[in-house]
């Protein structure tokens, strides 16, 4: 396998499914920097978060992409801001972050910016913030300029993001996405409960918001049973895995230290369906979780050849207002009604969903709107 690539529902960019972050490459040399983003844009990487990175990043990012800046797409955060050092910090003082853009702007050595996001939008306290500073209208200024070509957000928060939506003015969403926190196992950052945080993932799906996600990893946590909430320890191909799985994600982009770390990140492109196989995740999922399909194929090969991952997915966002859901459905070339009742779904499902009563139901479902 290689790199995949998703289009940006509200645009015409192709954005690679594995993305970078560069918030934990602060401390790496500047040599190394710019090798890293080079070697990631040589790999299909096109996507990246310089967020929290501090001041140290942006000159070698810059330098890295020069030459195919329009291969190159990223996000900024309005609100992110760096000290006399360097270091990140954050702000939601309107002169703060119009001098933090035009140094950014200057560093990175462009004359655009792909993303421009309000940075951590956690508690309606901040979104209120931002409207009465002039920030989300400094934004749409530059948007309508040419300056910044998408307005996006950042928030861990599912109430607080929905009404960030509300505004119409957002085509793309950073959210915090693992099992742990979709699971009601992380920390004080997983917020929502798993309804709520389903029902964000499927709103933006059905609104063509792009998700970027972030914290995949669970800051690392995931990957050792010593400091996984689940005591078993996943790979990075089945975290990745999971989180492009859930409703509207476009991009993971996972933080790297160094290059030992993007070339561990790069053996997912090339990685098995085993590989990234997360169905183990059963094993620690909630009660509230039992008979919720979440795509992850586990059931298959269905006999009759109904990919029952996406039958569900199309059902779960034509049920959350997605008009194109059943559009897709139709073009099935195998739809839930292909369904022998053999049994042998249910026998496979990690997370218990009756998936032949589930086919009878989704036939009946998109039936009755034709």
């Amino acid at each position: 396998m290689s790199m995949q690539y998703r289009k940006l529902p509200r645009g015409e960019e192709m954005i690679g499914t594995l993305g970078l972050g560069m918030g934990g490459i602060q401390n790496a040399a500047p040599s190394e920097i710019e090798t890293v983003v080079a070697k990631a844009i040589d790999a299909g990487i096109n996507f990246f978060d310089l967020c929290a990175g501090g001041k140290s990043v942006y000159e070698p990012f810059g330098r890295a992409m020069r030459g195919r800046r329009e291969k190159v797409y990223f996000q900024l955060h309005f609100g992110a801001v760096y000290g006399e050092n360097g270091e990140y910090g954050w702000s939601r003082d309107l002169e703060e972050i119009r001098r933090t853009f035009e140094w950014e702007r200057e560093a990175l050595g462009t004359d655009y910016i792909d993303f421009g996001f309000l940075h951590c939008i956690d508690e309606e306290d901040d979104f209120e913030e931002i409207c009465k500073n002039g920030i989300l209208e400094y934004v749409q200024e530059l948007r309508s300029a040419g300056i910044v070509r998408h307005i996006g957000f950042s928030s861990h928060t599912p109430s607080v993001a929905n009404t960030v939506i509300d505004t119409g003015v957002v085509d793309m969403m950073m959210f915090s996405i693992n099992p742990a926190y979709d699971f009601e196992r992380g920390d004080e950052l997983g917020i929502g409960s798993i309804q709520e945080r389903t029902a964000l993932f499927r709103r933006c799906e059905a609104e063509g918001i792009g998700i970027s996600v972030m914290k995949p990893f669970h800051g690392g946590r995931l990957l050792s049973a010593e400091t996984s909430p689940f005591q078993c320890a996943l790979t990075r191909n089945q975290c990745i895995q999971y989180c492009l799985d859930r409703p509207a994600v476009l991009t993971v982009v996972p933080g790297v230290r160094n290059a030992a770390d993007l070339t561990e990140l790069l053996r997912y492109p090339e990685s098995s369906q085993e590989e990234r196989d997360y169905s183990a995740i059963a094993d620690f999922a909630p009660e509230s979780a039992a008979g919720t399909c979440v795509y992850c194929n586990h059931c298959q090969p269905c006999p009759a050849g109904i990919d029952i991952g996406l039958v569900n997915k199309y059902y779960d966002l034509s049920l959350a207002g997605d008009k194109m859901a059943a559009n897709h459905y139709d073009k099935l070339t195998v739809k839930a009604d292909a369904c022998r009742k053999c049994g042998h779904c249910n026998r496979r499902c990690p997370f218990k969903v009756l998936q032949q009563e589930k086919m009878r139901k989704i036939t009946e479902y998109f039936k009755r709107g034709e």
